[in-house]
């Protein structure tokens, strides 16, 4: 008689046991302070053992997105890109944060929506800061050079961008500094039982 052994189930429970992802995606006019805040975060957030991904726009661009403009349609294709694959990550449990403009409403509500039709959680920051502090602290020039009429599509210059009517946060790092506004993350994840 021949038998046939399986393991535990402890073990096999073991193995397919995974931490809580999620997306926390910070919108807001460049400069405002999206990838300064994401870093910060990422090395808090792994220091305390938590698998952490950052999806940064200029670096999907250039890897995911290549031959993409900068026209409402390709933004649009930017931004659902990037929902697509920060969504997929967060299912597999990672904490994916993504400092990426996302200027128009109906693109960061298609990311909603395919987060929710997977069960995935999507927490949207809102960086509030105003656009002249934004132009002082670029530091690649382009808002000065969209004053001058050198380059066109500028967000928040010449291109609209549409303030989220109801973020997970809002934060304006003018008056709040970096380690603060790390902190009001951490606050925001640990409120929702990510960390």
């Amino acid at each position: 008689m021949t038998t046939t052994q399986t393991a535990p189930a402890e073990a096999d429970d073991a193995g397919i046991r995974r931490s809580t992802g999620a997306t926390l995606w910070l919108t807001g006019l460049p400069s405002a302070g999206k990838t300064t805040l994401a870093l910060a975060l990422a090395d808090v957030l792994r220091s305390r053992g938590a698998d952490v991904e950052i999806l940064d726009g200029d670096q999907i661009r250039t890897h995911l997105s290549a031959g993409l403009g900068f026209s409402r349609q390709d933004r649009e294709t930017q931004v659902t890109r990037i929902g697509f694959v920060a969504e997929l990550l967060a299912r597999h449990g990672v904490i994916v944060l993504v400092p990426v403009i996302a200027p128009y409403d109906d693109a960061r509500e298609k990311v909603r929506a395919h987060h929710d039709e997977h069960g995935s959680t999507l927490l949207q920051v809102h960086l509030s800061t105003p656009v002249e502090v934004c132009a002082e602290r670029d530091v690649k020039g382009l808002y000065a050079k969209a004053f001058r009429g050198e380059i066109s599509s500028m967000t928040g210059v010449d291109d609209p961008y549409e303030i989220p009517e109801s973020p997970d946060l809002r934060l304006d790092t003018s008056t709040q500094d970096r380690d603060a506004s790390v902190a009001a993350l951490l606050d925001l994840l640990t409120e929702r039982g990510l960390v």
